[in-house]
C-alpha cells in the first residue's frame, strides 16, 4: 500500500495540484479557457513534439509503430464501445457522445506529464507520438463520429490539416535522416516554447473541468468510465506484441492508453451540439476516477 501511495504522491499527486490552480482560477476570476486552448495546440504542442522528436534516441520505425499501436488502440475501443451502444440502443446523437467518452483519450494534458515523471524524457518521447497520433484521430475520426455520421471521409481527412503537431513528426524525422543541425536562434525558442507546453497543458484541464458537471445518465456514465479507463488499456496490453513494442515503448503505449477522456471531446461536442452535458461529464468523472486505475498500472509497468 505505501508503494501504491508513493507511486500517486509522486507522479499523479503533481499533476492534480497544477490542474487544481487552473480549477481555482477558472472558478474565481471565469476566465475564458479557449485562447490558452488555441495558444497550447497551435503552437506549444508542435514545438514540444518537434524537441523532443531531434533530441532523442527514438528510431523512425519505433515511431512509425507507435503511431500504428495508438491508431489500432482508438479503433479497437471504438469497435467495443459501437457494439455495447447498439446493444443498449442508444440513439444516433447519444451513441455519438458516448462513442467520444470511450474512445478518445488524454493522452496530451495527462498523459504526457504522468509519462514523463513516470518514464523520464525518453517516456515523454514515445508519449508525444502517441499523443500527435491520438490528436489525428481525434480531428478526424472524431469530428466524423460527433457529426453522427453526416460527414463525409474527405472531411475527415481535412481535419488531419488542422493538427499543426502533425507536421512536426515528418519535420523532425527529416531534419533527423539528414542529419542536420538546428540552429540556436531557432533551436533555443523552440525548447522554450516546448518547456512551457506541459504546464499550459495542466492549467487547461484544470480550467476545462472547472466547467464541467456530473451527466444525468449514470447508467451509461459507468459504461463510459469502464471502457475508457479499464477496457481501453486491457486493449493496449493484449495488441502490444503485435506492433513489436517491448520495454518502455509498451508501458509508455499502454500508459497513454488508460488516459481518462480526452478534454478535446468538449470542444468538438459543442461544435456538433453532440450531448454536450454527457461529454464533459466523462471529462470529469474519468479524470477524478484516473488516479485509482493508474496508480496500480504504474505499479505493474514498473514493477
Amino acid at each position: 500500500m505505501s508503494d501504491l501511495l508513493e507511486l500517486f504522491a509522486n507522479n499523479i499527486l503533481p499533476i492534480f495540484v497544477v490542474a487544481s490552480i487552473g480549477f481555482t482560477v477558472q472558478k474565481l476570476l471565469k476566465i475564458d479557457p479557449r485562447p490558452l486552448s488555441q495558444v497550447t495546440f497551435y503552437v506549444l504542442s508542435p514545438a514540444l513534439v518537434f524537441t523532443l522528436l531531434i533530441s532523442t534516441g527514438i528510431e523512425g520505425g519505433q515511431i512509425l509503430s507507435m503511431m500504428a499501436f495508438a491508431a489500432a488502440v482508438v479503433l479497437l475501443t471504438a469497435g467495443v464501445s459501437y457494439a455495447l451502444g447498439r446493444t443498449l440502443a442508444l440513439g444516433s446523437r447519444r451513441g455519438a457522445a458516448f462513442l467520444l467518452t470511450t474512445t478518445f483519450m488524454n493522452a496530451g494534458n495527462y498523459g504526457l506529464s504522468l509519462n514523463q515523471f513516470a518514464f523520464g524524457d525518453l517516456g515523454l518521447a514515445f508519449a508525444s507520438v502517441y499523443f500527435v497520433t491520438s490528436l489525428m484521430m481525434t480531428h478526424s475520426l472524431g469530428v466524423y463520429v460527433a457529426s453522427v455520421g453526416g460527414g463525409s471521409a474527405l472531411q475527415a481527412l481535412k481535419g488531419l490539416t488542422k493538427v499543426p503537431a502533425v507536421y512536426a513528426i515528418p519535420l523532425a524525422m527529416a531534419v533527423r535522416t539528414l542529419g542536420l543541425t538546428v540552429p540556436l536562434a531557432i533551436s533555443r525558442p523552440l525548447d522554450l516554447l516546448s518547456l512551457a507546453t506541459i504546464p499550459a497543458m495542466l492549467l487547461l484541464l484544470g480550467m476545462q473541468i472547472a466547467r464541467a458537471g456530473l451527466p444525468p445518465d449514470r447508467k451509461l456514465l459507468s459504461a463510459s468510465v469502464a471502457i475508457r479507463l479499464l477496457v481501453a488499456p486491457a486493449i493496449a496490453l493484449l495488441i502490444s506484441p503485435l506492433f513489436g513494442l517491448e520495454g518502455l515503448a509498451r508501458d509508455v503505449g499502454i500508459l497513454q492508453s488508460a488516459m481518462p477522456t480526452a478534454v478535446m471531446t468538449t470542444i468538438v461536442a459543442i461544435e456538433y451540439d453532440t450531448e454536450v452535458a454527457f461529454v464533459t461529464g466523462a471529462v470529469l468523472v474519468t479524470t477524478l476516477l484516473s488516479p485509482f486505475t493508474l496508480t496500480p498500472l504504474m505499479a505493474i509497468l514498473l514493477g
